[in-house]
C-alpha cells in the first residue's frame, strides 16, 4: 500500500466543538477515524500572555494529500482564530488496518 498515511493532531475548546468537528472529517472522508481525548491541559503564548486551558484533543487518521482540505475545513469551522493542525506519517500499522484507512478515505 503506496498512500501516505498521516496521524494529524488538532485542539478544541470543549467536546461540543470537537465532536461536531469530528463528525464533518468523517462525512466528507477527509479523517477515516477520530479519536477524542478529552480533559487535556494546554499551556501556551498568546499574544504576549501565557494561557493554561483545559482543551479536548482530536487524533485524526488522514492521508497526507488530504491535509490541505483539513486546514481548510478547520478555517471554516473551528472557532480559534489559529487552529492547530500538526500531521506526521504513520510508519508502521497492520496491514488490515492501512486497508480499512483506504477505504474508509475514498
Amino acid at each position: 500500500m503506496a498512500k501516505n498515511f498521516q496521524i494529524a493532531l488538532c485542539t478544541a475548546p470543549d467536546l461540543e466543538v470537537a465532536q461536531h468537528l469530528a463528525s464533518l472529517m468523517v462525512e466528507r472522508k477527509l479523517a477515516a477515524c477520530v479519536n477524542l481525548l478529552p480533559n487535556i491541559i494546554s499551556v501556551y503564548q498568546w499574544q504576549g500572555e501565557i494561557e493554561q486551558e483545559a482543551e479536548i484533543l482530536m487524533l485524526i487518521k488522514t492521508e497526507e494529500k488530504l491535509i490541505h482540505k483539513l486546514d481548510g475545513l478547520l478555517e471554516q469551522e473551528h472557532p480559534y482564530e489559529v487552529p492547530e493542525l500538526i500531521s506526521c506519517n504513520i510508519e508502521q500499522a497492520s496491514g488490515s488496518y492501512l486497508q480499512w484507512l483506504a477505504d474508509s478515505l475514498k
